[in-house]
């Protein structure tokens, strides 16, 4: 724990307002807690009315002295007056016996010994009634690798739960099947970040660096100056796309027929790296059958990307000495998207552009601890380590770890949003909801609605009563990012500290004691006894050993000392590993795996009725389902409210006029929204931000058909038709 003689004060005001007040006047450190970037910052007694000013750390390995707009304003939320600050229970219609309360009804607050006493005697009389596994737990992306593995520990040992999954479901799953299946592991990138600067061609596909990783550009800027090729992929001219040299404005649904494109030349033209594809890889022969189809004819008449441009981006990228493949979510929230990652890591592999100096493959993470919360126990069918929940041998060694027998165990459950559809179906029963907001980030959201309200438990930890703590019985004060010390993992697979700088406000608790002093309620309470979060990294640690993602050699100790360390890192003595694949990939005989993909059709095409493609992302000044953002006063007034953005064609189709709205109408819905016509986006695609809820919420409209590998739900196009609506 941090010396708390250095800590700095956070105390409630008597006029409900959060002040912080420094006891000391030294600066502390800590990290970002928004993108993967994970940005070092420092908090210094400032003359604000805080007290506080957050500065950009000028010695952290990553981004050294950056911090982006949201960065800056971190402090905003973390001593926002909407802050919960104590225990709080639904009143109206509240019975402890059958568990039942109505959304409707007010907060009031309670003692934490009553809150727990209470929310575990009604797990215990659901679970006597219906089973273990009508209790789920809901997780989150942001959440230290700490809180995320003992998340994985308390359903599995004091839930005995199947049904855990996390918001991460919704961001890395495709790339995560993906590489699984291609390099037998998956980390988000296969290098450093330091490494992009010496890549002398970089595609950046799907993914809007300047806007959700923005501390991430100046890495391709400097590769930019040393002479690279920057080529974007995306239906939007982004702020990423202006430092390109040359962008594709491709609709949504066509990544893989575009990808095929680009192999097919570099097969043809014997363009491919002959002896790593020998010797390296295996499913050359089939990948080559795959594209043979796809000239660059053929695919400019599928996706309107011009012959010649095909054939540059192919040549260009093979012939470069040494380039990288960056991802995300564009071309991985499809129901096609493992295949879609799948193409792309091909890409890397044919042109033997991986395991070595300024090569690599890398899906950019969303969220801050995307990477840590996927490896030690949140997904469905994982344990910590990146074992699988069903192999014999890691429930032995997991089981051990915690003291049980490997019997106790539950099996895998499923995916996050098919937890949801369970709810609504009624099988689940009861749920306990930390670090995400999900009736704002899930697809179809109305269904989640419908289905927490048929809960006759939901438990919720977080900062404020977002758009989920609505339905909530139980609503308990969580701690932000600059009160819970832990480790995060970013988008590298850098481990690293993040150290505590305030106290929680009020009577709100560190999310690891919550859990802790809930598995007591629960009787299981010898199974979570630590002096401190430290012992929780010493003991997941251990329980990663052996695994994939091992990080046996990592201390607290080392992890400040060294500024991070990468995994897999399987002893003390261990330098970590920042380069992975450079001898040989995961799989049992080295080699990697190639795949001849087949384009398919989206789960929703277009059609007569419904003639454009809604698909949907972030805004710089915004982050997620927006809880943190915005109550953030400077991010909020750059965009209050989500704004659609429409082509100059579609504008003049529907006899857009000034001031108008448009509608958007998909099969489950139709919302109003405010409306840019601009040249800047794929003609039949219309795109809106999704860090808004309720009438704002697009994901009212999007579509909840899942990908059958990752599980991960269709969010970046569905078919719908708009119509304008006249100003008022």
């Amino acid at each position: 724990m941090a010396d708390s003689s250095v800590l700095l004060d956070v105390k409630s005001a008597a006029n409900g307002e959060t002040a912080a007040k420094a006891t000391t006047a030294e600066s502390r450190s800590s990290h970002c807690c928004f993108c993967s970037m994970q940005c070092q910052m420092m908090l210094t007694p400032g003359d604000d009315h805080r007290g506080l000013v957050i500065k950009p750390s000028p010695d952290f390995p990553v981004a050294s002295g950056r911090l982006c707009q949201k960065g800056l304003h971190a402090l905003e939320h973390v001593l926002h007056p909407e802050r919960i600050t104590e225990p709080l229970r639904r009143a109206d219609r509240f019975d402890s016996v059958v568990s039942r309360c109505s959304a409707a009804g007010g907060l009031q607050p309670e003692a934490w010994d009553v809150a727990l006493r209470e929310i575990a005697g009604q797990i215990r009389h659901i679970q006597a009634k219906y089973g273990n596994d009508a209790v789920a737990i809901y997780g989150g992306g942001s959440l230290t690798n700490e809180v995320g593995y003992l998340l994985g520990k308390f359903a599995r040992v004091a839930l005995k739960t199947k049904y855990i999954d996390y918001n991460g479901r919704y961001c890395m799953s495709s790339a995560a099947a993906a590489a699984n299946q291609a390099f037998g592991l998956d980390r988000g990138m296969t290098m450093p970040l330091h490494e992009i600067p010496h890549a002398r061609y970089i595609i950046l596909a799907g993914t809007n660096i300047a806007e959700c990783q923005p501390t991430m550009m100046p890495y391709l800027l400097a590769a930019k100056k040393n002479g690279a090729t920057i080529v974007t992929v995306d239906p939007r001219n982004t702020m990423t796309s202006k430092a390109a040299d040359i962008h594709v404005r491709l609709q949504p649904g066509f990544d893989s027929v575009f990808v095929n494109g680009l192999l097919h030349v570099i097969v043809e033209e014997k363009l491919y790296e002959e002896s790593f594809v020998r010797e390296r890889t295996h499913g050359f022969e089939q990948l080559a059958e795959a594209v043979k189809l796809y000239t660059p004819d053929y695919v400019e008449r599928l996706t309107g990307v011009l012959e010649g441009v095909v054939r540059t981006i192919a040549r260009g990228f093979a012939k470069a000495e040494t380039g990288i493949i960056l991802t995300a979510r564009g071309l991985e929230q499809q129901v096609n998207g493992v295949e879609n990652t799948l193409n792309y890591i091909n890409l890397a592999l044919i042109t033997g552009k991986i395991g070595r100096p300024g090569c690599g493959y890398g899906a950019v993470t969303g969220q801050a601890n995307g990477q840590g919360g996927r490896e030690h126990g949140q997904k469905a069918d994982q344990l910590p380590g990146y074992r699988l929940i069903e192999d014999p041998a890691a429930r032995e060694h997991v089981a051990k770890v915690w003291g049980i027998d490997p019997a106790e165990l539950p099996g895998k459950g499923v995916s996050a949003y098919e937890m949801l559809q369970k709810i609504d179906e009624g099988e689940i029963k009861a749920l306990l909801v930390l670090g995400s907001n999900p009736v704002v980030s899930s697809p179809n959201n109305s269904m989640v609605e419908r289905a927490l309200q048929k809960l006759e438990l939901l438990v919720v930890v977080d900062l404020f009563e977002t758009e989920t703590a609505r339905y909530a019985h139980w609503l308990l004060p969580g701690s932000s990012f600059l009160e819970g010390e832990g480790t995060l993992t970013n988008l590298e697979g850098r481990v690293f500290h993040r150290g505590k700088v305030l106290e929680p406000p009020g009577n709100s608790r560190l999310d690891y004691e919550i859990l802790c002093g809930l598995a007591k309620e629960l009787g299981s309470g010898a199974f979570f006894r630590y002096g401190g979060i430290e012992e929780v990294f010493n003991e997941m640690a251990l329980a990663t050993a052996g695994g994939k993602a091992d990080y046996s050699g990592i201390t607290y100790e080392r992890l400040k000392r060294e500024k991070g360390i990468f995994w897999p890192c399987p002893a003390p003595e261990h330098p970590g590993t920042p380069y992975l694949f450079q001898e040989r990939f995961h799989h049992p005989d080295g080699k990697a795996r190639l795949f001849g993909i087949t384009p398919k059709l989206p789960a929703e095409p277009a059609d007569r009725d419904y003639p454009y493609v809604l698909t949907t992302g972030r805004v710089a000044s915004h982050y997620l389902s927006g809880a943190q953002t915005r109550r953030t006063e400077g991010l909020n007034k750059k965009a209050p409210v989500p704004v659609a953005e429409i082509h100059p064609w579609l504008a003049q189709k529907i006899g857009l006029r000034v001031e108008d709205r448009i509608r958007i109408t998909s099969r489950r819905g139709s919302l109003v929204f405010q409306v840019k016509v601009t040249e800047g986006i794929q003609p039949r695609t219309v795109f809106v931000p999704f860090h808004w809820g309720e009438q704002l919420s697009v994901n009212r409209l999007t579509n909840d058909a899942l990908d059958p590998t990752s599980r991960m739900p269709e969010f970046k196009l569905c078919a719908v038709k708009v119509e304008r609506v006249g100003s008022v």
